[in-house]
């Protein structure tokens, strides 16, 4: 049985009860996660159009996206 997790929205007390702390983190996470998806967007970009496509992507929507490259 396989499970998935996600890390964006961390259970807090109450609905609506979310401290400061809990909204921070959420935030950065969120950012993160963001951050990230702009640099996998920026190396699919640099494959060819046919193995975009074998692998279920599309080069206008990826681009639409928005991606970047950093240099780590």
């Amino acid at each position: 049985m396989a499970t998935t997790a996600s890390f964006t929205n961390v259970p807090a007390r109450a609905a609506g009860s979310n401290s400061v702390f809990r909204r921070a983190l959420n935030r950065m996470v969120s950012a993160r996660e963001r951050q990230v998806s702009r640099y996998v967007n920026g190396y699919l970009l640099t494959l060819d159009d046919q193995t975009l496509a074998e692998n279920g992507y599309d080069r206008k929507a990826l681009e639409k996206a928005g991606a970047s490259v950093y240099p780590f």
